[in-house]
This record gives structure tokens, C-alpha cells and sequence, in this order.
């Protein structure tokens, strides 16, 4: 839902981020700073901060950041319309209906027409289920040992024997064929015309995180292909970027998520009390669904099927998720298949257990790679540690792999120095790891690419100028929008430099221009960072001539940087043309200029 800039800023300022994070988190005042443990991870020395004057938050030990808006959606697992009506609620703001533009009201008018679609299906198909017609669905979930209360709070129901109900009923609500068909619940063609694409199956509603029906699974009665059917890609249901049981599970309050493969194993684990399960949507695990879960944790379990195709799927997911940054560990469920068979033989007891124990993602590749060779023989063997030498290089941290390399050396009784030496040599043959350099001695230049300097040198001028608004007097006739070439840079300092001219600059509404989790993370970056130099050293306030030399040296790297810029992008483009020309004879002033600051 969007809101005028002005409403999402009246709200924000009506809500101090001091007293709506004191609900939360136990804050203690230090100076003119609050400090409290990170409600993010886990910690034992405070070292997330809220600003008043900046009406911010940031945490100095994992780098969540933001506004108001951010913690609630971070909190509370809510969406930027979700916390902005808490937030409004809170502050007695009754927020406006919305003013649409046609093209607006038309995507927003059909997708909100195919969401009517789907809902008035997931009615159908549930009282179905609790018909006569619907009695084999009914004992199938029965037989699955779901209780009533389990299938209604999941919404499940039946499609019956005949190809075109849905449809005719539909028809009677007054939505067109068309629409019908672009929801997914239909097909249509020239010898059946428009005709049910679900018939004869247990029906599996699927819901966002809002609990709105996007889609449906269907599973087949008695003998037929596919077992599995799904909804198709429709403009309110993307499989790669929505996760079955996430509606429910965003709310658990455990540290880590469970990965499944099937909608039964999820809702098994609920009826069992794991209520943190979710699964990927008839699917294989994607990318985009590993950003989601990272949206709520970092830590996830893969609770796959024990053959050989579930091993496949949980070496591909760990994958997934080691690319995004997040842990995996996979739980054991031998002597059974899948969740739901273990916890019907075993039950909730014993599979928390296994949670406990679930096996670390490393060492579960390892343990599947050993399954190639026959470890009785002298070459086979040999083959298996370079293996396991192979796959530590993918950790370029070398502390992190050397953990690792000792931990899996007395699992498999290897010594630890030949495996260190056969990583060395994996690694000079085939340069797979990444090469950790060392930290620089005191007065040693830390190396850094051109390009991590250059954005350094714009994040950190956008730093001084958040916190020192009075030096853009001194450096504007050099700097202006234009020469913050990143894209995330140049975004901020537009509205950066805006505030200080308007003389109202507010670090806490910039960040509500971004919606997207990383950039709301380094925007509040670069609003609780300290004063440094490009080498990263933070400059005390007397340090007045260290200071003046700091501050040239980051205006120049970004003049020269964006000059570079314009004239490699110069070709027919005028503007582009006068940047250069100006920025030529700025700096040429500029090396000659020195800076004053207080």
C-alpha cells in the first residue's frame, strides 16, 4: 500500500523511537544515547544504540539499522503497511484512503479482484471437503491423523469429481472467464472452453505472510498425474518469493526456522507444536526464498526427506543459504522418510531432540561425500580428504576454516597438519579459496580496490555531512548530488544535502525512502558511524589540522572519482559534457584549497 510522503513522515515523527523501542527492549541512557541488548542476535554486552536526536536505531554488533518503521518490521516480522498502521494506531492517526493514478488502480483493481478469486475458491473448496462429495478427501486427512481443528485452521479442502464446479460457481459470483483463468483455478481451450484446473484432490490454500489465499495445492485422489499440482505464476503468486506456512511461522518465537519439502510435513509439525516450518512451494528451494527467511532468521534447519532425492535437494539448499549469508543444519530422521512419518512413530519429543542435534551443514556434506569412496582403501581414501580439502576451501575466512578443518579432522581421525598442507595444495592448483590478508601493522596502508575506495569516500562524506551539517557551506562551490555516482549513495545524498539547504535535515525520514532490508542497513550505517579519515581512523574533534586534512582528502577522492565518471559516460550525453567541464576546473581549484572545519 503507498502513503504520501507526508503521512508516513507525520506518523514517524509521532512516534518517538526511544518510547516505542522501550516497549520492546530495555534501554539505559549513556550520554545522550540509549544502549540495550540487540533484540537481532544474541549478545551479552549492549551494543545496540538509539538516538533520540537522530530518531534512530543501530546495532554496533550486527549492523541492523533504521528508523522507526524498521524496527517494527524487523520486531514484530511486519510489512512497511503493517507497521505503519501500528504505528498510526499507537498515535491516534487515522491514515487517508489512498489516491490511485489509473495505471495504479487498474493493477491494484485486478490484483485485488484475483485475491476475491482465490478466497471465494478456498470457500468452496473447504466446504466441499465437509459435504458428502468431499468424504475421501475428509478420511485422507484423517488417515494423515490431521485433526478437525488442524484442517480448519489450515483451511483445507476438497475439489470435487467434475471438471467445471469451481468455474460455474465462480461464474455466479460474477467474475468473468478471463479472470477465472488468470487466477490459475482455470484453463481454457477450444473443445472443453473454460474448465477447472483442480479436480478430485485434497486442496492445500497457500497464504502470504498477510494470510491472503495466493494460490492453491492440490493433491490427487486415488491413482493420477501429477500427484502434486500447483497454482501457475499469477500476478499476486510467485513461487520463487512466497513460502507455504509463513503466515504462521513468522509469529514463532524460535531462533531458527525449519525448511521442508511438503505441505503435510508443515502442517504436521504445527499440529505437533513446531510452529516455526515452512516449506518451498512445490519447488526446489530458491534464492529468493532464502532472502525471505533471512528476513526473519539466520539460522535454518532442513528438514528434507531421508532418500536419496531429499539428500540432493538439502546439498542444494545449503548451498542456497550459505550464499545468502545464513547457517544451515539438517535434521536426522532416519529410521523414517519424511517429518511427518517420524513424528507419528516417534513423536514430539523425540523429534525436538533431533533439533537439538541437528547435523551441521559442513560436516553433513562431508558425511555424503564419504559415501563415494570406500574408506578401507589406501587411493579411495586419499581421494576422500582431498575432497574434504576441496570443500574447506570455500571458506575464505582462515579462521572459520581452520574451525572447521579441526572439527572434521577428528570426526574422520585425519591429522590435521597433513589436511592443512592438502588444503594448500587444493589451493595453489586450482585457487579456490580466497586468501585472507592480513590485518596492516600500525602505519601500514591498508590495501583497498578502486572501487571499495570510492565508495568509501562517498559513504563517508555523506557521514561528516549528517554530522557536521555546517561544512557543506565550505565544500559546496566542489560537491554537489552529481558526483555521488553510486546509485545508493546518490540517493542519500540528495536528500542529504535537500535537508541541510532546507535547514531541516532529518536522517530518520531518509531511511523510509528505502524499503529494501540491506539498503535500510547501510543507510543507518552511515548515519551511526564516527568521523574518519578513507584510511578509517576515527578523528577526535581537537584534532583541527588532521581534521582539515581528512576532509580534502575524501572531497577530493569523490571529485576525482566523479570526474572520472562523467568522462568515461561522456559520448553524445550534454550533460554529462558540462559535469566534465566543471569538474576539470573544480579540481584543479580544489588541490589548491583548504578546508577550515570547527
Amino acid at each position: 500500500m503507498y502513503y504520501p510522503e507526508e503521512i508516513v513522515e507525520e506518523v514517524r515523527a509521532r512516534n518517538n523511537i526511544v518510547d516505542v523501542i522501550s516497549e520492546h527492549v530495555r534501554l539505559q541512557k549513556k550520554g545522550s544515547t540509549y544502549f540495550g541488548l540487540c533484540p537481532f542476535h544474541n549478545e551479552k554486552t549492549p551494543s545496540f544504540s538509539v538516538s533520540p536526536s537522530k530518531q534512530m536505531f543501530y546495532c554496533f554488533g550486527c549492523g541492523a539499522g533504521g528508523n522507526v518503521y524498521s524496527f517494527l518490521m524487523q520486531y514484530e516480522n511486519a510489512t512497511f503497511a503493517e507497521a505503519i498502521k501500528m504505528l498510526a494506531d499507537r498515535a491516534g492517526i487515522k491514515l487517508p484512503e489512498v489516491e490511485l493514478t489509473p495505471e495504479m488502480k487498474k493493477a491494484a483493481g485486478e490484483k485485488a479482484t484475483l485475491l476475491e478469486i482465490n478466497k471465494e475458491a478456498a470457500k468452496y473448496f473447504y466446504y466441499a471437503l465437509r459435504n458428502p462429495a468431499g468424504k475421501i478427501g475428509y478420511e485422507y486427512f484423517k488417515g494423515r491423523e490431521l485433526s478437525d481443528e488442524t484442517m480448519k485452521a489450515w483451511g483445507l479442502g476438497y475439489s470435487n469429481m467434475y471438471a467445471d464446479d469451481l468455474v460455474k460457481f465462480l461464474r455466479t459470483k460474477g467474475y468473468s472467464d478471463e479472470m477465472i483463468v488468470k487466477s490459475g483455478l482455470a484453463s481454457h481451450d477450444e473443445k472443453r472452453g473454460t474448465h477447472d484446473k483442480f479436480w478430485n484432490r485434497v486442496m492445500f490454500p497457500i497464504q502470504d505472510v498477510g494470510h491472503r489465499v495466493i494460490g492453491f495445492g492440490g493433491r490427487v485422489m486415488g491413482e493420477g498425474e501429477p500427484k502434486y499440482l500447483n497454482s501457475p505464476e499469477t500476478p499476486i503468486f510467485d513461487k520463487s518469493r512466497n513460502l507455504y506456512g509463513l503466515n504462521y511461522a513468522r509469529s514463532s518465537k524460535k531462533n531458527h526456522m525449519i525448511l521442508c519439502e511438503g505441505y503435510m510435513d508443515v502442517i504436521a509439525m504445527h499440529q505437533a507444536g513446531f510452529n516455526e516450518a515452512v516449506a518451498s512451494l512445490g519447488t526446489a528451494f530458491t534464492s529468493g526464498q532464502a532472502s525471505i527467511l533471512k528476513r526473519f532468521t539466520d539460522n535454518v534447519i532442513l528438514s528434507y526427506d531421508s532418500d536419496g532425492a531429499g539428500t540432493k535437494a538439502a546439498l542444494r539448499a545449503i548451498g542456497i543459504l550459505r550464499e545468502n549469508g545464513m547457517s544451515g543444519k539438517v535434521l536426522d530422521l532416519k529410521p523414517y522418510k519424511d517429518p511427518d512419518e517420524f513424528i507419528k512413530n516417534m513423536g514430539a519429543e523425540a523429534f525436538n531432540e533431533r533439533i537439538g542435534n541437528a547435523r551441521n551443514s559442513f560436516y553433513f556434506e562431508v558425511d555424503v561425500a564419504s559415501r563415494e569412496f570406500d574408506l578401507s582403501d589406501p587411493d579411495s581414501k586419499t581421494k576422500f580428504h582431498r575432497e574434504i580439502a576441496t570443500k574447506l576451501c570455500q571458506f575464505a575466512d582462515d579462521v572459520e576454516r581452520n574451525n572447521y578443518l579441526e572439527g572434521i579432522c577428528r570426526e574422520y581421525s585425519i591429522n590435521p597438519e597433513s589436511m592443512r598442507k592438502l588444503v594448500g595444495t587444493v589451493v595453489n592448483q586450482t585457487g579456490l579459496a580466497t586468501p585472507i590478508r592480513p590485518k596492516p601493522k600500525s602505519g601500514e596502508a591498508k590495501l583497498i580496490k578502486p572501487e571499495e575506495g570510492i565508495i568509501r569516500a562517498q559513504r563517508l562524506l555523506i557521514t561528516w555531512l549528517s554530522e557536521e551539517p555546517g561544512i557543506y557551506d565550505r565544500i559546496k562551490e566542489y560537491i554537489s548530488e552529481a558526483d555521488f555516482t553510486e546509485e545508493l549513495m546518490n540517493k542519500v545524498a540528495s536528500r542529504v544535502i535537500a535537508g541541510i539547504k532546507e535547514g531541516n535535515l532529518t536522517p530518520a525520514s531518509i531511511v523510509s525512502d528505502f524499503m529494501d532490508d540491506e539498503d535500510q542497513k547501510q543507510v543507518a550505517a552511515m548515519f551511526n558511524a564516527k568521523i574518519t579519515g578513507l584510511d578509517g581512523i576515527p578523528l577526535e574533534a581537537g584534532s583541527k589540522m588532521d581534521r582539515e586534512h581528512a576532509l580534502k582528502e575524501i572531497v577530493l577522492k569523490v571529485k576525482e572519482n566523479s570526474y572520472n565518471y562523467y568522462s568515461k559516460n561522456l559520448s553524445n550525453d550534454v550533460a554529462a559534457l558540462d559535469e566534465v567541464i566543471k569538474g576539470k576546473k573544480q579540481l584543479e581549484k580544489l588541490r589548491n584549497t583548504t578546508f577550515t572545519v570547527d
